[in-house]
Formats: structure tokens, C-alpha cells, sequence
């Protein structure tokens, strides 16, 4: 693995993007997706307020039962129907809601994600003896 894969710095920068805006809910674990009928929301779901995205809403939220401070992990979708690649950020999610939102996100088959792990690794270039 490279040094620039999965970093602690990186994930710094993410903490510092969803800790310094905030969640911004807008559905409850359980509603129906207001579109797609046929989804039901695995976990509370919102935006990361103050943020950019392709939906003009902000960066998607999926927040799970754990602390809502701790990201899990980023989801990235690939979506043929709108064209758009999406990043969605899972924050205190455990192992079985993050299966559950992967399976949620992975109904249609216009969209498919991937799943980003939290990575811890500081990569050689940022180890300084000072």
C-alpha cells in the first residue's frame, strides 16, 4: 500500500469538514425514501451542513447508533442513472449498519458503492523527529 492510500491525515481533513459543520438530519432510521418507496432508510440519514455536493444538499450523512463525533468510514456511489459519482460519509456506524447501509445504497441496479474503511496509518512522510 502506498503512503498516500488511507492516511491518518486524510481523515483528519474529513473529521475537520463533518466536526467543524455539523449533521444536519432529515430522515429517521425506518422512513421511506421520499422518491423510492420501495427504500426504507437503514439508519438516520442527513448532510453535513454547510458542504457541497451533487444533490446541492451537502455531503450525505448515514448516522448510526454509536457517537455521532467518531467517522466510520466514506461510501462512494457510482450512479448511471444520474451520472454522477457521490461520496456519503458513515459516522458512528457499527459493523451491521454499515452492511445495512451498503445494502440499502446497493438496491438499484443504476447505482453501485464501494466502501472506504477509516484507515489510522501516518505515512512515512509525515513521521518528523521534531
Amino acid at each position: 500500500m502506498s503512503d498516500y492510500e488511507n492516511n491518518a491525515f486524510f481523515w483528519q481533513k474529513v473529521d475537520t469538514l463533518y466536526l467543524s459543520s455539523g449533521f444536519r438530519q432529515t430522515r429517521k432510521k425506518g422512513d421511506v425514501h421520499p422518491v423510492f418507496k420501495n427504500l426504507i432508510y437503514p439508519t438516520d440519514y442527513g448532510h453535513v451542513a454547510d458542504t457541497k455536493s451533487v444533490s446541492g444538499e451537502g455531503v450525505s450523512v448515514y448516522a448510526g447508533s454509536l457517537s455521532r463525533n467518531v467517522i466510520t468510514a466514506l461510501v462512494v456511489a457510482a450512479d448511471i442513472l444520474a451520472k454522477e459519482l457521490d461520496v456519503k460519509v458513515l459516522v458512528g456506524c457499527t459493523d451491521e449498519e454499515v452492511d445495512d447501509v451498503l445494502r440499502f445504497l446497493n438496491q438499484t441496479d443504476y447505482q453501485k458503492t464501494v466502501l472506504i474503511r477509516r484507515g489510522r496509518d501516518i505515512p512515512s512522510w509525515g513521521i518528523t523527529d521534531n
